[in-house]
Formats: structure tokens, C-alpha cells, sequence
């Protein structure tokens, strides 16, 4: 972490499928926040709790009216951004890999494999290059946060484990399944990517909490899975969900140093010349981009 100043957390939630408030909010106030990328998909619920400022955004929409392949995943972080956010902690459900993740469990992940194809996955284009490094995705601050509380409230989790992204809208094949398992894959899901790169591009730091719904294809137990079972699945991990955003949000949302591993992503990453720059580009990356494009 840096030495300078203290800053002030804000505290970013994107809620999956279930997740569509934050319980205890205060002050609560559902706002249009625009956006030079297109719709975020929804208003922002904006409030406080425990007197740390938080903004949840439900990335399919309230109520699940988008799928996956049509989220803008590029208006949902500047919208993120522009509203002051400096932490985001993003909630997923997935299907499971690995026979020790079971239905129920959470995986805090630390890496990602991109297999999706049809999303815009930056803000920078020709015009104003950029390339961040994503060695690292996930912010290990967070994932610390996150890890103390889940402990603490008795929710079982993995720390650790890669997310594979695919595009869906359908679930994979057995032979997808079993490729993915090959590659030591963890877990599988449809959203997290490029949510976490263009958080990246953005400054923000970014934490996953991958919510296990069902064992994917691979699984013998797989065709016996009702859809009776997985709604109550699905309800048990909204529900601790909740406990544990609860009890994140005041840890978070304590002063701190910069955290240059996210908040410093830009420093070096911007590689267009400024007069080489296109400045309709330039002024559509205000929010995303402003901190070093004004140094020139």
C-alpha cells in the first residue's frame, strides 16, 4: 500500500441473481447515474450503513430482465465510478468444478480464465491505448476482509480457486465441463469477466464471492438436481450473502492508504502519445481515466 493520505472507502456491491438490495441500508435512494458507455443495468440504490457509504448496483437488472451477454458491463463500472466507489465486492452464482465445492459453499476467487465472446471488455480504443496488468485480478485487501468475516459468521468457504467465464446463455456441455476441470478450473459462471477487467481499467478494487448453486455437468449427481433443490440453494446462499455483505461493509469502509495495486493501475498503462490521443475518446474516459489523463 502507498503512504499517502488516507482516503475514504465508498463501498461498491454488484448483487447477482437473488441479490437486488442490501439489507440495513440507510438513507436509501435509487438513482439514474448516466453514462457516456450506454445504460448501466439499473438505477444505483445509494445510502449509508454504519455511517459507510455504500452503492449497490443488481448487474442483471431488478427482477433479471438481462442476460448475460447483454449487460453493459463498461456503463455498469463508470457508473460505479462516477459514483464515488473505491471497493467493489461482487456477488456471483456459479456452478461448481471440484467435488470439495459443493452446493452452498462460496469461493472467494483469486483468478479468472475469459472465455466469453461477444462483450466489450475495455474502455480503450484506438485513439487512447492502455494496458493494465491483470497478473493479479482480485484485490487480496478484500479478499482478507471478506475471508475474517465469512470465518467469523460460520459460512462455509474456499479462499482461493479460479473462476472460468463463459458466454453462455446456455451451461456448458459434459465436454466443456471436463475441459474446464482439466484446467484446474474451480468454478463456473457467466458475469465476473470482463467485470473485473474493466474495474481494473478503472482504479477500482475488485473481490469476487462466487456462490455455488449446483455441481456443473460433469457431476454424476448432475441429471438428479431438481429445480426445487436449487431455488432452495440459491435462497441459503442469497441469504448468507446478505449476513456477510452485512458484515463487510463497516471493515471496508474504514480509512485507509491508497491501495496502488488497483487504484494505481493507470500510472504507467496509458501508452497513446497525448497528441496522438482522439479526444471524443478521451472525453467518454472522464471517470475511468481522468486521474492520469490530466497529467498529460
Amino acid at each position: 500500500m502507498s503512504s499517502e493520505q488516507e482516503i475514504q472507502p465508498v463501498i461498491g456491491v454488484i448483487g447477482g441473481s437473488g441479490l437486488y438490495d442490501i439489507d440495513g441500508l440507510e438513507n436509501k435512494e435509487w438513482r439514474r447515474v448516466e453514462t457516456p458507455w450506454g445504460e448501466p443495468s439499473d438505477e444505483l440504490l445509494f445510502g449509508t450503513f454504519e455511517g459507510v457509504q455504500c452503492v449497490f448496483l443488481p448487474r442483471h437488472g431488478r427482477g433479471h430482465p438481462i442476460p448475460p451477454s447483454r449487460l453493459n458491463f463498461r456503463a455498469n463500472i463508470d457508473a460505479l465510478k462516477r459514483a464515488g466507489v473505491t471497493d467493489i465486492l461482487s456477488l456471483s452464482a456459479v456452478g461448481s468444478l471440484k467435488e470439495e465445492l459443493p452446493p452452498g459453499h462460496f469461493v472467494l476467487v483469486d483468478q479468472f480464465i475469459d472465455r466469453s465472446f461477444a462483450r466489450e471488455k475495455s474502455f480503450f480504443d484506438t485513439g487512447c491505448v492502455a494496458h493494465v496488468g491483470m497478473a493479479d485480478p482480485v484485490s487480496a485487501r478484500v479478499l482478507d476482509v471478506v475471508q475474517g468475516e465469512a470465518a467469523s459468521l460460520g459460512i462455509p468457504f474456499t479462499r482461493g480457486g479460479t473462476y472460468l467465464v463463459m458466454e453462455g446463455p446456455q451451461f456448458s456441455t459434459r465436454a466443456e465441463s471436463e475441459l474446464y476441470r482439466s484446467w484446474g478450473c474451480s468454478v463456473v459462471g457467466m458475469t465476473n469477466m470482463p467485470e473485473a477487467k474493466l474495474a481494473r481499467e478503472a482504479e477500482m478494487n475488485y473481490a469476487t464471492v462466487a456462490m455455488v448453486t449446483d455441481f456443473d455437468c460433469w457431476h454424476s449427481d448432475h441429471d438428479s438436481v431438481t429445480v426445487e433443490a436449487v431455488v432452495k440453494v440459491m435462497k441459503g446462499n442469497a441469504d448468507n450473502a446478505r449476513r456477510l455483505v452485512k458484515a463487510v461493509i463497516p471493515v471496508l469502509g474504514k480509512k485507509r492508504p491508497v491501495d496502488a495495486s488497483a487504484e494505481r493501475a493507470l500510472d504507467h498503462a496509458i501508452i497513446t502519445a497525448p497528441a496522438a490521443r482522439d479526444p471524443k475518446l478521451v472525453a467518454k474516459l472522464d471517470a475511468v481515466a481522468g486521474r492520469v489523463l490530466k497529467q498529460g
